[in-house]
């Protein structure tokens, strides 16, 4: 008998049309914009023939693992985040094929991530790219106009259609947007169509059934990717003449899980529900259904994630769910008995709707159960790449003293180690545990499942990094027994400036480890940069004021303290000259450089920071807690305040202007100001801002001419300054032509931040140059700072200007509209540069000012870059390599893929950009400083 009951039942619709609309949050439908802009829906929502949920996805809420949640029912993972970009063909077991394997007839159009998860698998399609948001239009144009002829023919089963057109509208201009409105009117008259067409249609064996749902929603500013309640809610609704007509008007929608569709389509559709599908029938579906179907119904879903329970747990007996199924199939046992036996009355209508409960009850908490043991840790590769990274961050600190010394080597005893019997012994002892654990394991690891010379690489690796650390430890050690030549070093103290450094560099990687602090990241580098503003106003008070007669002792630089770790005998090559390594030396240099009025101004730079910071602050709310309140950018974007944002983006791009063309030469300020005019006629071209003398609503275009009319002068002006960094480097050793290259190619990469900032986050821009301008001019100068302390200053300052331009660690603040300025189609590497530019524009522009500055200082010796580079790279090195082995220890927090995987996924990027930036340094500093590999 229980073979009978796991048999599947035929289906319940004749054919299913499912309607995905890209970005449809729950309140288009069911709020007041559904029923000003979607009257129809609105109608068969409240007094027809429908069935309406609030469907709720998990994080990350973007378009691929989305699609793989309805079609699969199973919690996607949060690297389909980065595969979402080019997704691959889905090989779990899944709705579409189990319907293909039937002998459905599929047809889709829309978004071509289902052509690329399916392929093979539709008898008809036609795909449009997901990712050029630009288009509002043609995107969904591409899928009507399929539909007419479609809906006339009788020759297939299940049509799905996927539009895009809303989801391109938030990321360009928003939810409250007035363009969104006209979209969703259109939609409205498509799902009409549809419907009318399928009641036209239905014969009496069986009825139609037209599915409404979103992949995910949509935040305040447009975007998805994170947990908020706009980005996890949508629409779902079941529309069918089988279901009963509504009487009284609907109440507030249930909730259900997104995972829930895939399970309610395969038995509306006659197909076994798909192998790891974590979600539950949705029971009124099948309301209509006699009492013996739908416990059949429930036992077909109980017995499926009982089944999927018993492959994931070992003690599966023990589990909850499992229990309550096991009593609820008991149950069903005797109703069926019942039943058989002619039993027809009211006794056993209650009985059979206690048993539903009883159903419920146990699918609900087999799904919570199955949802928690979705993560499948590859610990032992976990544990090898972070073995892998805290050995990288052990021998950058082991090298600190040579990097910060004369010469700035960092030097990497890899030769030596590389021929010793050490080396060897360590990678025959590692190869030998990797056998014994991936031999011994149920599933290959990540290594194995590539290659097995990937595998022995890894482990040749981490030998030869252990022995290069070994042996950096043993030559400190015989450097340790030297005689000291300077002992007076020894005696110096740290300034407030290095104190507060080590102290906010300590506490910020201390931070990480809880998910609020992460959330509210920006809060810490705001108050970091607020107190480190705080602390050079006394530093320079003390050298204005205070320090006429100081003590030589009372303090020295990071670097001399780095210095005193190790090469005592070098202690005193600072990149800073002699006469200034002691305050007094300070005091008596600024004393000459600040007069009259300087002075003054001097003293003022921190305060005029601290004023911009809190102006910058109040343009983009960030985070989670604060998020939703209304900010200065919100105000500027409303439509009603398009004159003044067209105000400010001129002033801001005017000030632009000034603050970058000092150091261009004649024709990089020419470019530089008809790239600014682009700049303005490409937000005018695409309805940002207006023009003075622009009256009433012009067309709004795509602006692509304006946009390349940009690029050409950023690529002119990057040109020009690399081709005066290649004479200076190949031609001759020019430091003034090199310097000159160095600050054309930071003002072209500076007009292309301006091009991608949305306008109101112009004055991001703007206060990034005035910053680093006074900062330059009045601070770092005048106060003598070694390249250590500015580096870290750049550093910090670099990731508060990461949050001042609205980004947070969320994935729903990544601006990808930025990656298609000037594109007309979707084209890969532009894009995905694009988009990262436009994110990390506020560390990338801080990391390339710092070189520039540290390269056109004559003041300081040779090895300022190499120290800059050094100093920066450690910065970034140890953050990441404590959060990676906290994210593993927190692998099973609650917010693990809510809060710690998008913040990883951010740190991941940052690093790539951080090598590309050390990259460049490198190479500006070849002749100086070098990594060496000693032999």
């Amino acid at each position: 008998m229980v073979s009978n009951w796991t048999k599947i039942p035929p289906p319940l619709f004749k054919k299913v049309v499912i309607v995905l609309i890209d970005a449809l949050r729950d309140d288009f439908v069911f709020g007041s914009k559904g029923k000003q802009f979607m009257p129809y829906t609105t109608q068969v929502v409240e007094k027809g023939t429908s069935y309406s949920f609030i469907a709720e996805a998990k994080p990350p809420t973007v378009t691929m693992p989305r699609i793989k949640a309805l079609m699969t029912g199973s919690i996607p993972g949060f690297i389909d985040v980065v595969v979402n970009l080019n997704s691959p063909a889905l090989l779990d077991d899944n709705l579409i094929w189990q319907a293909k394997t039937a002998g459905k007839r599929i047809i889709f159009y829309g978004d071509d991530t289902w052509v690329k998860l399916f392929p093979k698998h539709f008898v008809e399609y036609d795909g449009t790219t997901s990712f050029f948001v630009s288009d509002f239009t043609e995107v969904d144009d591409n899928v009507t106009r399929h539909l007419d002829r479609v809906l006339k023919r009788e020759d297939w089963d299940l049509l799905i259609l996927h539009y895009l057109g809303l989801d391109h509208i938030g990321h360009m201009t928003g939810p409250n947007s007035p363009l969104v409105g006209p979209k969703l009117r259109e939609m409205d008259n498509i799902l009409k169509k549809i419907h009318i067409s399928l009641l036209s249609k239905e014969e009496a064996s069986l009825p139609n059934l037209l599915v409404v749902c979103g992949d995910h929603g949509m935040s305040e500013t447009g975007s998805h990717g994170g947990s908020s309640e706009g980005e996890v809610h949508t629409p779902l609704l079941f529309i069918s003449s089988a279901f009963e007509k509504r009487s009284a008007p609907l109440a507030q929608p249930e909730h259900v899980q997104q995972t829930d569709l895939a399970s309610t389509l395969a038995i509306g559709l006659g197909l076994p529900i798909s192998r790891n599908s974590v979600g539950n029938l949705i029971l009124p579906v099948v309301g209509g259904k006699t009492m013996r179907e739908q416990l059949r119904f429930m036992h077909l879903n109980g017995f499926q994630l009982s089944r999927l329970l018993q492959e994931n747990t070992p003690a599966y007996e023990k589990d909850p769910g499992y229990e309550y199924f096991k009593i609820a199939e008991k149950s069903h046992g005797n109703w069926i008995k019942l039943y058989l036996e002619g039993n027809n009355s009211e006794i056993l209508l209650n009985l059979g709707k206690k048993i539903l409960k009883q159903y419920l009850e146990a699918l609900k908490t087999l799904s919570s159960s199955l949802s928690k043991q979705v993560a499948q840790y590859d610990m032992y590769s976990m544990m090898v790449g972070t073995v892998i990274i805290m050995e990288v961050l052990l021998l950058l600190l082991l090298s600190v003293p040579k990097a910060l010394s004369k010469r700035a080597e960092f030097e990497v005893p890899l030769s030596p180690p590389l021929f010793s019997l050490l080396f060897y012994l360590m990678c025959l002892m590692l190869c030998a545990v990797h056998v014994i654990v991936c031999t011994s394991a149920e599933s290959l690891c990540y290594f194995c499942s590539m290659s097995w010379l990937t595998a022995v690489g890894v482990m040749m690796l981490i030998s030869a990094l252990m022995c290069g650390i070994l042996s950096a430890i043993a030559k400190i050690l015989e450097n340790s027994r030297l005689p000291v030549k300077n002992p007076t070093v020894s005696s110096s103290s740290w300034s407030e400036v290095d104190v507060l450094i080590l102290a906010g560099t300590i506490g910020h990687v201390l931070s990480l480890g809880a998910s609020s602090f992460i959330e509210e990241e920006h809060q810490t580098w705001y108050f970091l940069i607020n107190t480190l503003c705080l602390v050079l106003c006394q530093e320079l008070c003390r050298n204005n004021f205070l320090l006429k007669e100081c003590d030589p002792q009372l303090g020295t630089s990071v670097k001399q303290n780095f210095d005193s770790i190790g090469e005592v005998s070098e202690c005193k090559n600072i990149d800073i000259p002699a006469a200034s390594n002691s305050k007094l030396g300070k005091a008596t240099s600024s004393s000459e450089f600040i007069k009259g009025s300087d002075k003054w101004i001097s003293l003022a730079t921190p305060w005029i920071i601290l004023i911009c910071c809190r102006l910058l602050r109040s343009l983009n709310q960030t985070g989670v807690q604060w998020a939703h309140r209304p900010d200065f950018g919100h105000w500027l974007t409303s439509s009603e305040h398009k004159s003044e944002l067209s105000f400010l983006a001129a002033v801001s791009l005017l000030m632009i202007f000034f603050l970058v063309q000092r150091r261009c030469s004649l024709v990089s300020k020419i470019a530089m100001a008809l790239g600014l005019l682009g700049v303005y006629s490409y937000r005018a071209a695409i309805g940002n801002v207006i023009f003075p003398w622009q009256h009433g609503g012009k067309d709004i275009s795509k602006g692509i001419t304006e946009a390349r009319f940009v690029y050409v002068f950023v690529l002119g002006i990057v040109f020009t300054g690399t081709k005066d960094l290649l004479k200076s480097q190949v031609i001759s050793a020019d430091s003034t032509t090199k310097s000159t290259g160095l600050w054309e190619v930071y003002s072209g990469l500076v007009l292309l931040a301006a091009l991608l900032f949305r306008p109101h986050n112009l004055p991001v821009l703007v206060f990034c140059l005035l910053i680093q301008t006074m900062m330059t001019k009045y601070i770092w100068i005048p106060l003598k700072f070694d390249a250590a302390q500015i580096t870290i200053m750049h550093y910090w300052f670099g990731q508060a200007f990461f949050y001042f331009q609205g980004n947070s660690n969320g994935i729903a603040t990544v601006d990808i509209s930025a990656g298609f300025v000037g594109l007309d189609s979707y084209v890969e590497i532009p894009a995905i540069f694009l988009t990262a530019f436009a994110t990390y524009a506020g560390p990338f522009l801080w990391a390339i000012h710092l070189l520039c500055y540290l390269s056109s200082e004559v003041s300081r010796n040779s090895a300022a870059v190499g120290h800059g580079c050094f100093c920066y790279a450690l910065m970034r090195s140890i953050p990441v390599a404590i959060y990676v082995i906290l994210v593993t220890g927190l692998r099973y927090h609650l917010f693990i893929w809510s809060v710690f995987s998008p913040k990883l996924l951010y740190e991941g990027v940052h690093v790539f950009i951080t090598a590309a930036v050390c990259l460049f340094f490198t190479a500006m500093d070849q002749n100086h400083s070098y990594i060496k590999v000693q032999d």
